[in-house]
């Protein structure tokens, strides 16, 4: 990539994490004022908002930078050798920088502290499980997309991301640099700071095992398409 095509990419990749912790994190702010006695109308509100914008962010940001918004997506691809080492160590780090600029615009529009150490307890081997599931799935999801109908990828996404928020304990972060960003929001979507290592080794175990399965299932199929 040269110069210009670079610094578009990682613009790209910090703006789309940013409005994706903004939305995180502002709509679970919102959900929890809004109905503070109920937590599963809030969890509802918090995955209605994440799964739309979701599907536009990748619109919007899919042709320029590949819309991974998460140390996860790129994790993948460095594995499957389609992005480089160099390029992929710039995109952890535009993502988790997006993420947590995000979560301070989300406390900024509501009023709230700039940064605030959660204390939500996300912690024990059923989250960490749910988040091997979660990563894997979100991987899967896009992996088979981007095989047999990439125009799919926004919509398949923003779907599976909001019927995770259900099915699994830990509410489906399925992202590092979410996770990170999360630690820094004492609301309704914060996790905290001492329970981040486990979910975000979970999560790369579930991108490393989702590459790994999706790479021979594609291989196979690439090999079966003339048949």
């Amino acid at each position: 990539m040269d110069n210009f095509d670079t610094a578009r990419k990682l613009t790209a990749e910090f703006l789309g994490t940013a409005f994706l912790l903004a939305t995180v994190v502002g709509s679970g702010i919102m959900a929890e004022t809004l109905s503070p006695s109920n937590t599963g109308v809030a969890l509802l509100a918090n995955t209605a908002a994440t799964g739309a914008i979701l599907m536009v962010l990748i619109l919007i940001f899919g042709p320029i930078s590949g819309a991974h918004f998460n140390p996860a997506v790129t994790l993948a691809f460095l594995i499957r050798r389609e992005i480089n080492p160099g390029h992929a160590v710039i995109y952890f780090a535009v993502q988790i920088m997006g993420a947590v600029a995000g979560a301070m615009v989300a406390h900024l529009m509501f009023e709230a502290p700039l940064l605030e150490a959660s204390t939500r307890v996300r912690t024990g081997p059923a989250q960490w499980i749910a988040e091997i599931v979660a990563t894997f799935g979100l991987l899967a999801t896009i992996l088979g997309c981007v095989r047999f109908r990439v125009s799919a990828v926004p919509y398949a996404v923003g779907l599976y991301i909001t019927a995770a928020y259900w099915f699994t304990s830990s509410t489906s972060f399925a992202n590092p640099a979410v996770t990170i960003a999360r630690s820094f929001t004492d609301t309704f979507s914060g996790i905290r700071p001492e329970d981040i290592p486990g979910f975000i080794a979970a999560q790369l175990i579930g991108a490393v095992l989702a590459t790994i399965v999706f790479g021979w299932l594609l291989s196979s199929s690439k090999n079966t398409d003339g048949d």
